[in-house]
């Protein structure tokens, strides 16, 4: 019997490639993608103009409803029942009274705001100053539901929307008080707490639309017209510019 050592050297040795062979994998086949179409983009369904007119008068009605009742007393029934529509088919519309509220103060909001802007446009402090009260008379006389709505809501404490007027109204005061600080160094202007200035603005205003009715019942009249409007108006614009004129 031969040894250990010579039976191990008898065995036949692999050939040097052999390993190579055995354990290489055969080279991946890769398969062609299928091509896909490209994506077709639709273009965007345009609003319906009933679908508009619809929410114009959900809007309407809602901001009448508010501006009497409050946010807490009106309802979606109430509402839509005034309209002749289902309240199912008003929360088509607008999904929720909050939702509902946020958008008739929007757009009050958006209305004072563009008002706002008069002060920014041209450099002539009282044609600017009686722009912007002209602005806010005229929306108190077409807007009153809007103005008390929003009033309201902020006698409230503004539950709802104190966001939006941190949010919007901040800027545009600062924006405006900006201005009448640039005509003040200039001169044009007697320099006095501007802020406080458009505050007493809004108030006077905003009384020809939250107080119409007392006013009219002390100048025997079922409402104010057109001519108290005017006159106020003059007068407020009148004391406004009286009270920025410079003392020389």
């Amino acid at each position: 019997m031969k040894p250990a050592a010579e039976r191990r050297a008898a065995r036949p040795v692999p050939p040097a490639h052999a390993s190579v062979v055995n354990t290489a994998r055969a080279p991946a086949v890769k398969t062609a993608k299928t091509a896909r179409p490209p994506a077709v983009k639709l273009a965007p369904r345009p609003v319906r103009a009933a679908r508009i007119e619809k929410e114009r008068a959900i809007l309407r009605e809602a901001e009448a409803q508010f501006a009497r009742y409050g946010f807490e007393g009106a309802s979606l029934e109430g509402i839509a029942a005034a309209l002749g529509i289902s309240r199912h088919n008003l929360l088509y519309y607008f999904p929720s009274k909050e939702q509902l509220y946020r958008r008739v103060l929007d757009d009050v909001m958006t209305q004072w705001l563009a008002g706002m802007g008069a002060l920014a446009v041209g450099d002539d402090p009282e044609a600017a100053l009686a722009r912007y009260i002209a602005a806010k008379m005229r929306s108190s006389r077409e807007r009153p539901d809007g103005s008390k709505t929003f009033t309201k809501e902020v006698i409230a404490g503004a539950p709802h929307y104190a966001d939006a007027i941190t949010g919007r109204v901040g800027p545009a005061l600062a924006a405006d008080v900006r201005v009448f600080e640039r005509w003040a160094r200039q001169g044009r202007i007697a320099k006095v707490d501007f802020t406080h200035l458009m505050f007493v603005i809004w108030a006077v205003t905003q009384a020809y639309a939250d107080l119409a009715p007392q006013f009219a019942l002390l100048l025997g009249k079922r409402r104010l017209d057109a001519g108290d409007f005017a006159r106020a108006q003059a007068l407020i614009t009148r004391l406004v510019l009286a009270g920025l004129k410079r003392g020389d």
